[in-house]
């Protein structure tokens, strides 16, 4: 798990089936040729359909309909955290990684000059288990914040998770308030106070002075993946096997294809994944920084521009076949936090990414386990000492 901190100052070519058989000989990556049955899903029907009737499709699109189909994504209408479900997050584990963020958000808002109002805003906040940590130390810290007017805002795609976002944070003697044709489809008030409203897309959320927090947020945007062949880069599809009606395989585009476009010119890996989804938030979240102020705190699994083959499956808390029974397991690909820092770059500072540890450590995580095993104790602004730096958790400033 990474760290990153931002802080303000077409179609396959016209032989769409004459594709090359290509399978992965990597750890996670298989074609679905496992001696476990493949389970004929609701999705997996919906994309056989697809592909017969428009051709092999990219792995983005691949993962976009398997997690965030409206009708039979993953993502829709499952709890997919915790012990019952595929995974687990840091806010499942332990309350400390919240807190910390809270007091990071909080040392930052002191450091950039206490304005009179600020936003949160979360991306994919998966139970609501991280952000009601961080409000539970706002509200411990309420002295400290007594004259800033503060509002949540919560971008989630999903109807499931959005309705237990919303058992875990707010407050049940005022009804949720539902629009579902307006931009914030449910608004209601937190625990403590606060106004909090749902949205489908960043877009959509008021600009503002603003924190954004992306918590194992950007690792499930679909990436496109790209293998480098004799006669140059070539996209990986995904198509219907011919010797197995009802599998999926990999293949190569004979061609090329308008995906290759974010490709550095000066590339030495023979397999690279990229993101431009991930690519346009980042431009807004710097876009909105470099205009109304604020910083964005990312922390996911990923890597600085040197990781190949990462795009793999979970079911069960298990590594799980990317192409069998689609709709059932979540996916993933590792972040690439280079990619992200081009994506940035002139707009805003970047920092990092660095190792969780290292900045849980530099926030004061040794001294929260201490308070914690040594009875319950309030939080207090001196109980995690930010590192001596320009931005608490991180070393020295850069711009990259």
């Amino acid at each position: 798990m990474r760290v990153l901190a931002r802080v303000g100052v077409g179609p396959l070519c016209s032989a769409a089936r004459a594709v090359i058989p290509w399978f992965w000989r990597g750890k996670y990556f298989s074609s679905g040729r496992e001696s476990a049955e493949n389970q004929v899903t609701p999705m997996l029907r919906h994309l056989m359909y697809k592909i017969k009737a428009t051709g092999p499709i990219t792995v983005a699109e691949y993962m976009k309909e398997v997690l965030t189909n409206p009708a039979k994504g993953y993502y829709v209408y499952r709890d997919m955290l915790g012990e019952k479900g595929d995974f687990i997050t840091s806010p499942e584990i332990s309350q400390i990684f919240g807190e910390l963020l809270g007091i990071w958000f909080i040392s930052e808002w002191m450091a950039t000059g206490r304005n009179a109002a600020f936003q949160l805003v979360e991306l994919g906040p998966g139970r609501g288990t991280l952000l009601g940590d961080i409000l539970r130390v706002f509200s411990q810290l309420g002295s400290v914040l007594k004259n800033c007017d503060i509002s949540i805002h919560l971008v989630e795609v999903s109807e499931k998770l959005s309705e237990i976002q919303a058992l875990t944070l707010t407050e049940e003697k005022v009804p949720l308030e539902l629009n579902p044709g307006s931009p914030a489809y449910m608004k209601g008030v937190t625990k403590s106070g606060i106004p909090i409203s749902w949205y489908r897309d960043l877009q959509d959320v008021p600009k503002g002075y603003s924190f954004y927090l992306a918590h194992e947020f950007f690792d499930v945007l679909p990436v496109h993946k790209f293998q480098k062949t004799p006669q140059g880069w070539r996209e990986v599809f995904i198509d219907i096997d011919p010797q197995a009606s009802d599998k999926l395989r990999f293949v190569l585009a004979p061609c090329v294809t308008p995906a290759e476009v974010f490709i550095q010119s000066d590339e030495t890996r023979d397999h690279v994944e990229v993101c431009p989804e991930a690519g346009v938030i980042i431009q807004e979240l710097s876009q909105r920084i470099a205009l109304t102020g604020g910083a964005a705190l990312i922390a996911d699994y990923g890597h600085d521009g040197t990781k190949t083959d990462t795009f793999r499956g979970f079911c069960g808390h298990k590594l799980h076949d990317v192409l069998i029974a689609p709709g059932t397991a979540d996916l993933t690909a590792d972040v690439d936090f280079s990619y992200l820092r081009r994506m940035a770059e002139g707009k805003v500072a970047s920092l990092g990414p660095i190792k969780q540890q290292t900045f849980l450590k530099n926030m004061g995580i040794d001294v929260r386990l201490k308070r914690l095993h040594g009875g319950s104790h309030p939080m207090n602004a001196c109980q995690s000492k930010p590192s001596p730096s320009p931005v608490a958790g991180f070393g020295e400033l850069a711009w990259r």
